[in-house]
């Protein structure tokens, strides 16, 4: 389809496509767009939608009808209970979608419940897929606070649409069809392009039931057809492959969220005899580019996409239907679609004259037997106190701090060497596997002296 269209369609699929499936069966496009109308009739016209929903498909509907009725979805990866009233509380907040009936900050959630919707729909006007205006302000992505305080980042659908079906044509999706099973919660951007965009646009069919402990990962990859993608983060991958669980032939692993150590993707792709792409992106930009982390450290942008920087070296990404938008991250271009990634603007820490990347500390961190995980932490008076020193956070069972340290001794310069190494049996990540600016700042504690 052409991108010189000003209107876009809401499901880019034939009636009889099957978009969703879970343990209940499987959920055609017909069936989804007369449920999310049923549910769109509902919901004030042009009051955001705030969607809680944590089931993929309840998510799914709950976005669509907030399409169909006018209104922009709010989305949020973190769903404590304080950013959640945070954002309920604000005057222009509308209908809250959810899984569970509830009230937040005094008002009633309008409850998702597909198998309701879907027994009470009435396809009228038969499969009319509605069309809408490439400007229109879908969503509201909010960050998830790993580097600080959370940030609404607006996603017009002709973007959303636009990177769809660059995503198909990176991933050979077309014309399919394909299975995915994605471990990652719809409302974080990677999640909601791979496991619900992907969906609605491509010849994807994706999983809803559930996919989080590497049990339910295996069986769901199990019920879907061949061929299969699994659409997962670092983290997961470690615990499924730890697991030893048996898996169905995948056509391919992509990974996101965060870096991706190559030991950890040549492992997965002995394994499992498939290949492990990664995914660069960031909540501001969406999905940007990709790579076989087995391959190299060189990224491709995705198709349409294009790379500069300013005259201050700032790099920014220009998309269609996007304009240009910065980056978080430090990077190294080769040309306008290639580049290598250097880690996040704030990541490199200054000690002793010398400079190193914390991404690149714990990277050498978890490589070291026995390490289930770690993390190296700046304590936040490092800059201003010259005998400050980096601390060092672990999860290994069996083996002593001390042993852990004379490790990293043979690994990294002396200068950046923890001044401590400690052991906890888990590090406080979220469900996506980051450690946001909270959490590591309370792990490395308050300023010497305060």
């Amino acid at each position: 389809m052409s991108l010189a269209a000003k209107d876009f369609p809401l499901l880019r699929r034939a009636a009889g496509a099957p978009l969703f499936q879970s343990e209940r069966g499987t959920v055609s496009a017909g069936s989804f767009l007369a449920a999310a109308r049923r549910l769109a009739s509902g919901l004030p016209a042009g009051k955001p939608v705030l969607n809680l929903c944590e089931n993929r498909l309840s998510f799914a509907l709950g976005f669509a009808a907030a399409m169909i009725a006018g209104c922009r979805s709010e989305l949020s990866s973190d769903r404590s209970p304080a950013r959640v009233d945070e954002l309920v509380c604000r005057p222009e907040a509308g209908a809250i979608l959810g899984d569970r009936d509830a009230a937040i900050g005094g008002r009633r959630v309008t409850l998702v419940d597909p198998e309701t919707l879907f027994a009470s729909a009435e396809a009228e006007g038969g499969f009319a897929i509605p069309e809408i205006a490439a400007a229109w302000p879908a969503a509201d992505v909010h960050t998830s606070g790993s580097t600080g305080v959370p940030v609404a980042h607006r996603k017009p659908w002709g973007a959303l649409f636009a990177r769809s079906l660059a995503a198909a044509a990176r991933f050979g999706l077309e014309p399919g069809p394909a299975s995915v099973v994605g471990t990652v919660p719809p409302q974080h951007m990677y999640g909601f392009e791979t496991t619900v965009l992907l969906a609605f646009h491509t010849p994807v069919t994706s999983w809803c039931g559930p996919a989080f402990f590497p049990r339910d990962i295996a069986a769901a990859l199990a019920a879907m057809p061949a061929p299969r993608l699994l659409v997962t983060t670092p983290l997961q991958m470690r615990a499924l492959l730890d697991a030893g669980l048996s898996l169905p032939p995948l056509a391919r692993v992509i990974s996101a969220t965060a870096p991706l150590d190559p030991a950890l993707a040549e492992r997965a792709e002995t394994r499992w005899q498939t290949e492990v792409a990664e995914i660069f992106g960031a909540t501001e930009a969406g999905s940007i580019a990709s790579r076989i982390t087995t391959a190299g450290d060189i990224w491709d942008a995705y198709p349409g996409l294009a790379l500069g920087a300013d005259e201050m070296g700032e790099v920014f990404v220009t998309a269609p239907f996007a304009g240009k938008v910065p980056l978080a991250d430090a990077l190294a271009l080769i040309d306008a679609t290639r580049f290598r990634l250097l880690g996040r603007r704030g990541d490199v820490v200054k000690l002793g004259g010398k400079r190193a990347s914390l991404a690149g500390l714990n990277r050498i961190l978890t490589a070291i037997e026995g390490v289930e995980d770690g993390v190296f932490v700046a304590p936040s008076d490092l800059d201003a106190d010259p005998t400050a020193r980096l601390l060092a956070f672990v999860v290994a069972p069996g083996r002593e701090p001390a042993a852990i340290l004379a490790a990293l001794r043979r690994e990294i310069d002396p200068v950046f060497l923890p001044r401590r190494v400690i052991s906890l049996s888990r590090l406080p990540r979220n469900e996506f596997g980051k450690l946001n600016a909270a959490g590591l700042a309370a792990l490395a504690g308050p300023p010497a002296g305060s």
